[in-house]
């Protein structure tokens, strides 16, 4: 089924977890009992964020708005508008046992190739942005690479999720997820993930318009507790008068 606020046992220190199955299957008692009992190693993420009971007084049902409006007390929906207090995050997720994030590659400036002069002429100060028809960045994709280490006593699976954050806008939102990786290791290994950032199609976001931009300045990227930071500038010379 659904998220439902289940705080009563998330803050009640006599639950040291909880299973989130949604609708198994037939199979999906055994399924539960083998994680229960130890014989699998979840590696499962929510895909959705839990909200506390209160949020739904604040959600109209006939409000389908994702960014959130405080003039009218509306808080917004989805982890990648909503800022407020959450049962359980999107994304979130156990391991019996744990796992370390070590960023061992990735840019820190990336310029943007513009189509025209009529491009920069369009990259106003106002929106500080830059149309993703204005540039030349189809093909420009950024690699991240990070290491994951299995800190525990227990072979698991992990998946790493890449979040980015733009930079403070009207259209901005919080977060968006760009990018994610499955990867099994036996207790004590370590292996190196590769994520591919395509900057016009992970990096951008969307006016009120429907047209796609990409923000120029400081765009954050987190990886689990890692936050790694790629300003984004238009490049100049690339010009074509």
């Amino acid at each position: 089924g659904g998220p439902i606020d289940v705080s009563f046992a998330k803050n009640n220190p006599r639950i040291g977890a909880i299973v989130w199955a949604g609708y198994p299957g037939q199979a999906g008692g055994a399924a539960i009992a083998d994680v229960l009992f130890g014989t699998t190693n979840p590696s499962g993420k929510l895909p959705m964020t839990w909200y506390p009971q209160d949020y739904l007084a604040k959600v109209p049902m006939t409000e389908m708005g994702m960014r959130a409006d405080p003039s009218k007390g509306y808080p917004g929906r989805t982890y990648r508008f909503y800022k407020g207090p959450v049962v359980f995050p999107f994304g979130h997720g156990m391991s019996y046992t744990t796992f370390r994030h070590t960023l061992s590659q990735a840019p820190t400036d990336v310029s943007l190739p513009l189509t025209s002069l009529y491009a920069l002429k369009n990259t106003t100060s106002a929106s500080n942005s830059i149309r993703v028809s204005h540039t030349n960045c189809g093909q420009l994709s950024l690699g991240v690479h990070v290491d994951v280490k299995n800190t525990g006593t227990v072979d698991g699976t992990h998946t790493l999720l890449v979040f980015s954050s733009p930079p403070a806008g009207k259209w901005s939102g919080n977060k968006q997820l760009i990018g994610f990786e499955k990867v099994h290791l036996v207790a004590g290994s370590q292996k190196q993930v590769r994520i591919d950032i395509r900057v016009c199609k992970h990096l951008s976001v969307v006016d009120q318009s429907g047209i796609r931009r990409i923000p120029i300045g400081t765009h954050d990227l987190h990886i689990g507790d890692l936050k790694h930071s790629i300003s984004l500038q238009a490049n100049l010379e690339e010009i074509k008068y």
